[in-house]
């Protein structure tokens, strides 16, 4: 009697694939850690990763679908999420903690600003290398003696966030991306030329994708400050990122995150190969057909 082949139990493997810059991986006096912090736009918890040493802030963005997973080595991974790890300016995230502070309207350190009792982690912000120095950009200064003093300005707020648009315009230009109704539905196929697109387009484009960063009241007077008129439609003018089949989101921080801290971020030697694997990669493989030409459609003879 056949015995019947014991399937492989189920067994979670709790791990990412992550694609990350070299700088977030680069280990220094400390380790890259996941960190749980306040969206500044949803005002929710979102997770995040500070570089080593706290020195850079990293945006932590999911993309994932229904019925996906990994092949890693000799496992599979369920979880079919592809996490991008990308750098993003810290300020971002202080600016929420300055306009709260600024309704008392007075000068207040900023380490006494940046609190915050359910993501004590946030004080870690101001670590960041340009953190302190790029205050300026969203607040007014005052110096007494050795203590600096910030109060959140408006104007120089809509100011830093029109550059940001600004540059965003210009680098879309220079990668000859195209906006507005240049793109038609999910699959971004251009149908007008970069010339066809009006500067207003690139300013909503960019608009839309600066917003993603701050609260709905700043984007709202950030439209103001550009002087571009509020649309009755606004699905239109929203960057591909939000019409894509593949979601793209802040990973939810509602997971313990901190297993993928540490000893995650050092990369693993190659494994070695088998005994039988060896023996394989010795073989004279001239002359063999690729399996994949045992699956290609034959090619119909020509009638004469």
């Amino acid at each position: 009697m056949a015995t019947k082949k014991k399937r492989t139990p189920n067994v979670d493997n709790d791990s990412w694939v992550v694609i990350a810059a070299d700088s977030a991986t680069q280990k220094h006096d400390t380790n890259p850690a996941f960190v749980r912090l306040r969206n500044p736009r949803t005002d929710a918890a979102s997770l995040y990763m500070l570089g080593s040493g706290d020195a850079q802030l990293y945006e932590v963005k999911a993309f994932e679908e229904p019925f996906h997973s990994w092949f890693v080595g000799q496992t599979v991974q369920r979880d079919g999420k592809l996490v991008f790890v990308t750098p993003m300016d810290p300020l971002y995230l202080i600016l929420p903690y300055l306009i709260k502070s600024g309704k008392e309207g007075k000068f207040q350190p900023v380490d006494q600003v940046v609190m915050d009792e359910e993501f004590p982690v946030c004080s870690r912000l101001l670590s960041c290398t340009h953190s302190l120095a790029s205050l300026h950009h969203i607040a007014e200064e005052k110096e007494a003696g050795s203590l600096r003093f910030h109060r959140y300005s408006e104007e120089k707020t809509m100011n830093w966030l029109k550059k940001k648009v600004e540059r965003t315009v210009t680098a879309l230009k220079k990668r000859n991306i195209s906006v507005g109704e240049g793109v038609k539905s999910t699959t971004y196929v251009r149908v007008k030329s970069e010339s066809d697109c009006c500067e207003e387009d690139y300013l909503r484009y960019a608009h839309g994708l600066i917003s993603e960063y701050i609260s709905e009241d700043l984007s709202k007077a950030l439209l103001t400050h550009l002087r571009l008129p509020e649309l009755t439609s606004p699905k239109e003018t929203e960057p591909p990122s939000k019409k894509r089949k593949l979601s793209d989101k802040p990973v939810e921080a509602g997971e313990d995150y901190t297993k993928f801290n540490s000893a995650d971020f050092a990369r693993k030697p190659p494994k070695k190969l088998t005994a039988a694997q060896k023996s394989l990669a010795k073989v004279d493989k001239s002359g063999m057909k690729p399996m994949s030409s045992f699956f290609s459609p034959k090619v119909k003879a020509e009638k004469k």
